[in-house]
């Protein structure tokens, strides 16, 4: 007896991310790692990890996943059994389920959908402050130090 599939509609590209897009289809298994520098859609099986730093993860309705997921962004209407680390949002829809634990900046978790772990919530001013101040003081620093040795005519 099989489990009858469930129709996947993939949320359009806006136009500032309309840089490529890959997907996974419901008859393809990957065991292993994966490393995407596009948008991924997952429909099938993957096992192992799944990395799209800076790019958006859709994880489909018929989707069976046992993996470490990171991401941008993950939207998640399938199975998925691993941890999910976003540095944006995680959304989990109403037909989905999630076994492991989140770490995210913002989370939609849909009424319907199975999530058993723990949420990790961190700020996202927190994270851009600290990218930002580091590298921006120190040639602040070294501009402040110019201008204060320069002999004045």
């Amino acid at each position: 007896m099989s489990s009858p599939s469930r129709t996947f509609e993939p949320e359009p590209l806006t136009p500032s991310r309309s840089g490529g897009s890959a997907a996974l289809g419901k008859n393809v298994t990957v065991k292993g790692q994966i490393f995407a520098r596009e948008d991924l859609t997952i429909d099938g099986e993957v096992e192992g990890t799944v990395e799209c730093h800076e790019h958006r993860l859709t994880i489909g309705p018929n989707a069976r996943v046992q993996a470490g997921l990171k991401a941008r962004e993950i939207i998640i209407q399938g199975s998925i059994q691993g941890n999910v680390d976003a540095t944006d949002k995680i959304d989990i829809k109403k037909e989905a389920k999630l076994v492991g634990d989140i770490k995210t900046s913002r989370i939609v978790i849909e009424d319907g959908a199975y999530f058993k772990g723990s949420i990790d919530i961190s700020k996202p001013q927190a994270r851009a402050q600290a990218q930002q101040a580091t590298p921006a003081a120190a040639p602040a620093a070294a501009a402040a130090t110019t201008q204060a040795g320069t002999p004045s005519r």
